[in-house]
Parts: structure tokens; C-alpha cells; sequence
């Protein structure tokens, strides 16, 4: 367990999809965070950190490695009574740690958070942060963050106000 004293995280269990869901949901109703069936969190949970307190799920996260050198940090919630106490820091931290371990130099996200992720060293991203080469093999992705990274026209009506940033690690 890592994280911070307050909010230790770990690596998510099946038996906290519920509770993802359950936090992720008023974020899907705000069109803050892309909405995905309860297949995709299982399907995803590896990807998963959650922040517990008193052996309650009360934040969660996710990290997707992308490419070689570059990870997109996920899906991060925390429940409303919690926001602002550091448990999303606590989450971040830590994704950003496992990606390092990884091998992962480059952190990618698509936030209405701009302040949050400035706050933790990410900056706007102006253009495309591959060679061309890459993009060419990362278009062949069927996932929804690859597009979002490139930017591609096609998801742009489903993240409309969302800001792409990056953290080098």
C-alpha cells in the first residue's frame, strides 16, 4: 500500500468495481469522465488504484500505458465528501509511480482539471507530442484515450472543454 498516511492506495480488487462506479457516476452525468460499461472497469481493473479509508473506497484512478514511453492517467475520482483532503494527490502520486516503474517517461491526460494536474507538473499540450511514426501505429488503437491523445476529430464532440496535458517524468 503507498499513497499518503490520510489515504493509502492499492491496486483495486473486483470487488471495488461497485464502488468506482459509484464514484465515477456523477463525473458520467456531468460529462466530466467518459462513460464505459461495467464490462470496461473489469476488463480495466488492473489499470486500477483505489484510496481507501476504513477499508472504504472513497477515490480511485487509473494508468493505461499508450506506447514505449507514454501512459494516460485515467478515470480519476474521488467521492464529493473527500474532494480537496489530498486523496486524488494521494491516487496521482502513485499512478505516476507506477509508471515510472513501468518505464513510462511521458504522462498524458484529458482534464477539466487543469489546476489539479498544473499543481502536479503536466502542462497543456500544443500539437501532436509524437513522431510521426508513432502516431501512424498509434491510430491503429481501438481505444478511446488514444484518440483523445491524438486529438482525432472523431472524439473531439465527446470532450468538448477538456484540455490535454502532459507530465514528463
Amino acid at each position: 500500500m503507498t499513497g499518503s498516511t490520510r489515504f493509502p492506495t492499492r491496486f483495486a480488487r473486483t470487488s471495488d468495481v461497485r464502488a468506482i462506479r459509484d464514484i465515477v457516476a456523477p463525473l458520467v452525468l456531468e460529462r466530466r469522465i467518459v462513460a464505459k460499461e461495467g464490462v470496461a472497469y473489469y476488463e480495466g481493473l488492473q489499470e486500477f488504484r483505489v484510496a481507501e479509508v476504513g477499508g472504504t473506497v472513497i477515490g480511485c484512478g487509473a494508468l493505461h500505458v499508450m506506447w514505449e514511453d507514454l501512459a494516460e492517467v485515467r478515470t480519476i475520482a474521488v467521492a464529493p465528501e473527500f474532494l480537496g483532503q489530498g486523496a486524488g494527490s494521494a491516487l496521482l502520486r502513485d499512478l505516476l509511480d507506477d509508471a515510472r516503474r513501468l518505464g513510462v517517461s511521458r504522462v498524458f491526460c484529458l482534464t477539466f482539471e487543469t489546476e489539479f494536474f498544473a499543481r502536479h507538473g503536466f502542462v497543456p499540450i500544443e500539437g501532436q507530442a509524437v513522431t510521426a511514426e508513432v502516431y501512424a501505429e498509434l491510430l491503429r488503437s481501438y481505444d478511446e484515450g488514444v484518440a483523445e491523445f491524438l486529438d482525432l476529430e472523431r472524439v473531439k464532440p465527446n470532450t468538448l472543454g477538456n484540455t490535454r496535458m502532459l507530465k514528463l517524468l
